[in-house]
């Protein structure tokens, strides 16, 4: 994405000129501030209103219209992936044509450009539509799957059956009712406009339509990932700027809504006029969305004062202003970000050390209004001590006798008169001998034979009743060790009465 703010009069031709090739005649100051001042309010704009629209988005209980949650994992990246981006359609445009390339990017954002003018002018249209208005609702579902994965195919159950079919993955989910569909053919009556004639206020409307859907969409967790997205991108438009040609020149050769434009000559040419100013995108999402941060951030301390919001709003007409003046001096293109990111940041900063609310700012965490029922640790236990010494407290009161709950006294003595044994492992379980009916001198036989081989006599089978016996153990930690010691002596008990009563 763009973001220089650029200047092309400095008395040589560029793209977009006169056809015969002769150098533009220069603008008169009236001009110039008056395309310095429309790029300014133009920026202000999606900025102001699209922070008020973030609160109600993050309020909002809708799932399709949740706010883009950008992480500091995701601010650490973004920079490099703008770059490669940046990069990639440099090379693009050095080896392609540029004609098929601009015709490529003309239809895809034709499509996003409408949708995204639906979205923006959808709350303002609907004050103008009637209360009996027939507002109905559609959804538009593409899944991925075949067709006997779809409801009524040959997969599908019958109804009433109790059964589900298999869930398909969704891939466009979008719903949205008549009122959606009104917006949606005004947007597309600007959308064609813009791509036969390639008009500058179109490409505006379509330019403001996106930096208010970002500002209102894309939201900070917190402060210092703001502090983390602003820096990263601090360095990667001086670089891009400052070390090589290359963003102003596919600022010039994207043909594109991705930036601002206004003519310098409007007043000699009117709305032909072609000589413009430009101020791309990410000049104004960037700042954007940290200022609508920082107005989430006043509202979360219920002091019904927008302080931070203002003064970052107030930062960044300062930062904008400075670099259009140091633009207009110098007569070179300027990263806009140079001087808007010190400013954004800089200023709510001093105000927070003046009202001593720095750990407050930077503790407030943007996601806990979108889930207002998340527990969230305020404060963190103190520990003292070194590791080995709380290891062996651990252990300590791990080994320490519990506490026994205090017996009703007649409950004592009825105890002590009643002899409660611990409850026997079936050994039939344990040693894995099959029942037989009771009663038989075979069942006897049987069973007598069964535990003297598997519980540790002559060509006993160990593994089969250890297993066995594994299992028990891990059902009753507390007697596994009786048991073990007492399935052994009550298999040798039990074999020697069985030999005894054969004898008799």
């Amino acid at each position: 994405m763009d973001s220089a703010l650029s200047d092309p009069h400095n008395g040589s031709a560029e793209a977009g000129g006169a056809a015969n090739g002769t150098t533009r005649p220069p603008s008169t100051p009236e001009g110039i501030a008056l395309a310095y001042g429309s790029l300014l309010l133009m920026a202000l704009l999606p900025i102001f209103f699209g922070a008020l629209r973030s609160v109600r988005c993050a309020r909002g209980k809708n799932a399709s219209d949740m706010p883009e949650t950008i992480t500091s994992r995701d601010a650490a990246r973004f920079p490099i992936i703008a770059s490669c981006t940046l990069l990639g359609l440099y090379l693009f445009f050095k080896i392609f044509s540029q004609e098929y390339i601009n015709l490529l990017l003309s239809m895809y954002f034709f499509v996003l450009g409408i949708l995204a003018l639906s979205h923006t002018i959808s709350p303002f249209m609907n004050k103008f539509f009637p209360a009996n208005f027939p507002n109905r609702q559609y959804q538009l579902l593409f899944t991925q799957g075949s067709g006997e994965n779809k409801e009524g195919g040959r997969g599908s159950p019958a109804p009433g059956s109790g059964l589900t079919r298999p869930l398909c993955p969704e891939i466009i989910n979008y719903e949205f009712d008549a009122k959606d569909l009104v917006c949606l053919g005004l947007s597309s009556i600007v959308g064609v406009w813009y791509l036969l004639r390639k008009h500058w206020i179109a490409n505006n409307l379509f330019g403001l339509a996106f930096s208010l859907n970002g500002v209102e969409l894309l939201h900070l967790n917190n402060v210092s990932t703001g502090c983390i997205l602003l820096g990263g991108l601090f360095i990667y438009d001086v670089f891009w700027v400052f070390g090589t040609n290359v963003m102003v020149t596919v600022a010039k050769s994207f043909e594109a809504p991705i930036k601002l434009v206004f003519p310098q000559d409007l007043l000699e040419k009117g709305l032909e006029a072609d000589n413009f100013a430009m101020l791309g995108l990410g000049d104004i999402v960037i700042p954007g969305i940290f200022i609508a941060l920082l107005l989430r951030f006043d509202i979360s301390l219920k002091k019904n004062t927008h302080t931070y919001f203002y003064t970052s709003f107030a930062a960044y007409i300062f930062g904008l202003g400075l670099t259009i003046f140091i633009m207009h001096i110098f007569k070179h293109a300027q990263p806009a970000l140079l001087y808007l990111v010190p400013a954004c940041i800089g200023f709510p900063v001093l105000v927070a050390l003046a009202k001593g609310e720095v750990t407050e700012m930077f503790s407030y965490e943007s996601s806990a209004e979108i889930l207002p029922h998340t527990p969230r640790l305020t404060h963190f236990p103190t520990v003292s001590g070194s590791p080995a010494s709380l290891a062996d407290s651990m252990q300590q009161k791990l080994a320490g006798p519990r506490r026994r709950r205090p017996q009703n006294p007649s409950a004592i003595g009825r105890s002590k008169k009643l002899k409660v044994n611990p409850p026997k492992p079936n050994l039939s379980s344990i040693c894995c001998c099959p029942p037989l009916p009771l009663g038989t001198t075979r069942h006897r036989k049987r069973r007598a034979t069964c535990l003297r081989r598997a519980c540790g006599g002559a060509g006993a089978k160990p593994g089969r009743c250890w297993a066995v016996n594994a299992s028990y153990e891990e059902s009753n930690p507390k007697d596994a060790a009786a048991v073990t010691e007492g399935s052994k002596e009550g298999t040798e008990a039990s074999a020697s009465k069985g030999l005894e009563k054969k004898e008799k």
